[in-house]
């Protein structure tokens, strides 16, 4: 259980990482205040929360070796990632879209 705490640490530090360093360069570069920068930026965001929104659970059931959650704890935590997941892929259709725009101009 201690290598899986571990290993979703990793994961989940790692992740933490690179979303934000991708949020504080668009954030200060001022370069970099376009739409296409301006989605990557929400979408740093997005991941960051369903991330945040899963992992922190599995992180304290692997270290304390429990695997009970509440309803109203596997509720809130299944409507946060999917609103997460939904505004991941939102995100990246407008993305999509963004660069077509940008490749036809």
């Amino acid at each position: 259980q201690l290598l899986h705490f571990c290993l979703l640490l990793g994961i989940s530090l790692a992740a933490l990482l690179g979303n934000g360093l991708i949020i504080s360069a668009v954030a200060c570069g001022h370069h970099l205040h376009t739409p296409m920068f301006f989605f990557l930026l929400n979408l740093a965001l997005s991941d960051l929360g369903s991330i945040c929104t899963t992992v922190p659970k599995a992180m304290h059931n692997s270290l304390w070796d429990t695997s009970t959650i509440s309803y109203k704890g596997c509720a809130a935590q299944v409507f946060f990632f999917m609103f997460f997941i939904s505004a991941d892929f939102y995100l990246l259709t407008i993305m999509c879209y963004d660069r077509y725009v940008s490749i036809c101009k």
